[in-house]
């Protein structure tokens, strides 16, 4: 599932895109994705101006001129492909592979200056929804979401509130949208390792017993930032169906240095442990156990 830098890359493709521009025509092609479409889905929809695009944890939000937002989710598979011009014009525009394949092209946005937005989603795991947005942020799934761990909200001090007393795996209490809402597998366990530290050390340890955060969860703090700024910057990572906007692969699994690494050494200076998995929750946990015990 694409994580916070595959979206986060996705809605900086779309941005300049949608925003400003007015929905001409919308085709919704089927009743459903993973949940049924709101209620008279396209006629909401057509007409209306995106005024903002803003992501929320691993959600795309447009807010709309007509005071709803369209919530979008890319789930297992789902992606966005933009045609302009002649492109838009032409039925099929380019595909890659089956999963892209028309037959998978379930919404289509038409915008007031000729191009084309469609979300193509091969598993159906995606959704999108219709709220208000005077109550969005009060409304599930938003209500119970954590701190946005590339905002101002994230700090060591905020990660002493959120683990005290815990004694949930650091992996496990990471994974917790309702303590740092965005993060998944991948760049947990690469963070993890950024920050030498154990996934199966109890996320308490990371502060007192008054809540005042240790060096450890400073580590973790800026591992958190630094692993997901690089993988923004490094457009996501294209482990199957995560692509940009453009089409293109993300390039971030080139660089990663624990992830889906069993069996190789560990890229820590100096360390001659070999990377490990382990299993947490059903989840597959890449560490060092020599530099991360």
């Amino acid at each position: 599932m694409p994580e916070l830098p595959e979206v986060e890359t996705v809605r900086r493709g779309l941005e300049p895109v949608l925003v400003g521009r007015r929905l001409t025509r919308v085709e919704q092609r089927r009743p459903d994705l993973r949940f049924p479409f709101p209620d008279r889905f396209a006629e909401r929809l057509e007409g209306t101006s995106v005024e903002a695009l803003r992501r929320r944890a691993k959600y795309l939000l447009a807010d709309l001129s007509s005071g709803e937002v369209l919530v979008m989710h890319l789930g297992m598979s789902g992606r966005f492909r933009v045609e302009m011009g002649r492109e838009a014009d032409e039925p099929g525009g380019y595909y890659h592979g089956t999963a892209t394949a028309p037959a998978h092209d379930h919404v289509v946005f038409w915008l007031s200056d000729g191009a084309r937005v469609t979300y193509n989603d091969a598993r159906r795991f995606g959704f999108m929804s219709l709220y208000d947005g005077a109550t969005i942020a009060a409304s599930p799934p938003f209500s119970a979401m954590g701190v946005e761990p590339l905002g101002p909200d994230l700090s060591a001090a905020a990660l002493g509130e959120l683990f005290r007393g815990r004694r949930t795996p650091l992996k496990a209490a990471l994974l917790d949208q309702r303590l740092v809402a965005g993060l998944g597998n991948i760049y947990v366990c690469e963070a993890l390792f950024r920050a030498r530290l154990s996934p199966e050390a109890p996320a308490g340890s990371l502060v007192t017993e008054t809540g005042r955060p240790k060096a450890k969860a400073h580590a973790l703090t800026e591992a958190i930032k630094a692993v997901l700024e690089e993988a923004v910057a490094h457009g996501g990572s294209t482990l199957r169906d995560h692509a940009q906007v453009d089409g293109t692969s993300g390039a971030m699994q080139e660089r990663f240095r624990v992830y889906d690494r069993e069996g190789e050494p560990c890229m820590a200076p100096g360390c001659r442990g070999l990377v490990g998995r382990i299993v947490q929750s059903g989840r597959s946990t890449f560490h060092c156990p020599v530099c991360q015990a």
